[in-house]
């Protein structure tokens, strides 16, 4: 998939991706290229609004990777910002629901993770290079119930 930049019609597609991919359990966009979509449900830091955000994403065990990239704009997206504040969220993949908790990976991992992320996808090595910001590495890890 080529290296999208934000305009309207991006912005109009993923407002509507998350009500297609709702409506269909996942079936109708739930890869997009051939790579996995989530949808990743945070509260908003300031509103305390759940704000819904369709995500490209790296399985990792039992995990979800994914990147806070923008599409390499100079500022982090909304999502990594609330997530920032209240790393306690939800994603849903296909019809599944599942509570996570967010950790923003760093060192050796975030390496390996992110290099697993430009094989995957390559669009995300040119919004690396879009950019002066490091692009955050985001492990959404499965909260087990007691």
């Amino acid at each position: 998939m080529p290296a999208v930049t934000r305009n309207r019609a991006i912005e109009l597609f993923w407002r509507i991706h998350p009500v297609v991919y709702r409506l269909t359990g996942g079936r109708l966009l739930g890869r997009i290229a051939g790579v996995p979509v989530l949808l990743l449900i945070t509260r908003g830091r300031k509103s305390g609004t759940p704000r819904t955000k369709p995500l490209l994403y790296l399985a990792h065990g039992e995990a979800f990777v994914v990147a806070a990239s923008y599409a390499g704009e100079p500022r982090h997206p909304a999502w990594w910002l609330n997530l920032r504040a209240n790393p306690n969220a939800q994603v849903q993949v296909g019809s599944r629901v599942v509570d996570v908790r967010a950790r923003e990976a760093d060192g050796d991992e975030r390496e390996r993770l992110w290099h697993a992320i430009v094989a995957q996808e390559a669009s995300f090595a040119e919004y690396e290079r879009r950019t002066t910001r490091r692009i955050p590495v985001v492990v959404l890890e499965p909260v087990r119930r007691a």
